[in-house]
């Protein structure tokens, strides 16, 4: 069920984010009076699910949820219809209209996704607001894993900067020594502040780890416990603070999960503090490794802040947002160009993408990740790669400059080599998904 409403939203998505982007182009081809022979959600090879022609357009939905188009009169495209190319122009063709008609049409797509990126930040941030973990309010500070502790993190840091930048959000915190060039980290141990630099390899570790680096910490203070559970049974009670397992000290939650899954089906003994008093306690382990806890979430141990907006105030905050998301993926591609980090080996499709909305129907997460694919999509498709809008730009600067069109055959042959690769980096990406499923 919770695959189904992941997908569900991805789709529903795509389904916005590909109908927007391609109004943008027929919009302006209207205007300019250049004819959209077809328009179409999702790509309709051998046949369409449904579809109807009003005026000289033929409408429909495709099987093929990979993407949509507008086909344009007079244009090479990825339908490759030399045909039509070999008859003289006629004046409705996107051939005859002006250049820089013709790459207001090209431009369109792009310009509707930035728009549109913009536009949906400004609703979330006057809707829902923002609520974060600040790291000054992790009362803890963070849970170092094995990973975390050979970059010389220990549990219990408190994150100041990463290079030399205050960090609002905790969860920006990996991002930033992902994309940030100076990737030193600033944390206040015991009071001391101490820098811990991050060199490349530690990027490509991250990437490799395929996890979230650094938690906030917990204090083993118990929150709940389970009706009929083992831990109930073996006289847990609420507000205990875990201090052993089986005479291991632990001093955070994350090493209390940790020690009991080491003891999946056998009895363990538990060290509790009760109302000052250190109390044993005998609980068994189930094969699957619970006893029947909860952390205890208290405001002193998990203390969100909240920022609310006016619709006037949400706006300038909108397009902070999403100029934050424009050079965060910038900077995520340039990672990927990095080949010491290994980055291009985290490059995920369909999946990785389905996986990143909520497994409930949770409108804000929506929203902001559409609004992030939005923007994702007005970069992609103005790199000048012949197949995208970036490279028919590219090609209508060059006219532009040069004073004539490229010729046709380059055009063709620059067409096929830009699927070619489009196909390519798709295979990978999906490939990449499937791999991460049976590792």
């Amino acid at each position: 069920m919770e695959i189904l409403i992941q997908a569900s939203q991805l789709l529903l998505s795509l389904s916005i984010l590909v109908v927007l982007h391609e109004l943008g182009h027929f919009i302006p081809a209207k205007l300019f009076k250049t004819r959209v022979e077809k328009f179409y959600l999702f790509f309709d090879p051998w046949f369409s699910l449904f579809k109807f022609k009003k005026g000289e357009t033929e409408y429909g939905i495709g099987w093929l949820p990979l993407g949509g188009y507008v086909k344009i009169a007079g244009m090479i495209d990825e339908s490759m219809d030399k045909e039509q190319m070999k008859k003289p122009a006629e004046p409705w063709e996107f051939r005859s209209k002006p250049a820089w008609q013709r790459l207001i049409i090209m431009l369109g797509g792009v310009t509707v996704n930035i728009i549109l990126g913009i536009a949906i930040y400004i609703m979330v941030m006057f809707v829902w607001g923002r609520e974060y973990m600040a790291p000054e309010n992790m009362t803890y500070g963070v849970y170092a894993d094995s990973t975390a502790q050979s970059f010389g993190f220990q549990s219990g840091d408190k994150i100041l900067a990463v290079g030399g930048e205050k960090v609002k959000k905790f969860k920006d915190v990996q991002m930033n020594i992902l994309l940030d060039d100076d990737k030193t980290v600033t944390v206040d141990r015991n009071g001391k502040s101490l820098d811990l630099p991050m060199p490349i390899e530690s990027v490509a570790k991250m990437l490799k780890n395929q996890k979230q680096l650094l938690q906030v910490a917990f204090s083993p203070i118990i929150g709940e416990v389970s009706k009929g559970s083992n831990a109930e049974k073996g006289g847990i009670l609420v507000g205990d603070l875990i201090t052993q397992i089986q005479g291991v000290d632990v001093q955070f939650w994350r090493d209390v999960i940790i020690n009991i899954q080491k003891n999946k089906g056998q009895e363990v003994n538990l060290a509790v503090v009760r109302n000052g008093n250190t109390e044993s306690l005998q609980v068994n382990v189930s094969e699957a490794g619970a006893v029947g806890i909860v952390v205890l979430e208290s405001d002193v141990q998990l203390k969100y802040s909240v920022e609310t907006y006016t619709f006037a105030q949400s706006v300038p905050e909108g397009f902070r947002e999403a100029y934050n998301k424009f050079d965060s993926y910038l900077k995520q591609m340039k990672l990927m160009f990095t080949p010491e980090t290994g980055a291009y080996k985290s490059m995920g499709g369909f999946i990785t993408i389905g996986k990143a909305f909520s497994t409930t129907w949770d409108w804000e997460r929506f929203w902001n990740f559409t609004a992030f694919l939005s923007i994702i999509l007005a970069i992609m498709n103005i790199l000048p790669i012949p197949a995208l809008d970036g490279g028919h730009v590219m090609f209508l600067l060059y006219e532009m400059i040069v004073g004539k069109p490229a010729p046709e055959k380059f055009m063709e042959y620059a067409q096929i080599a830009g699927i070619v690769i489009l196909l390519s980096l798709m295979l990978f990406a999906n490939g990449n998904d499937i791999l991460k499923l049976f590792n």
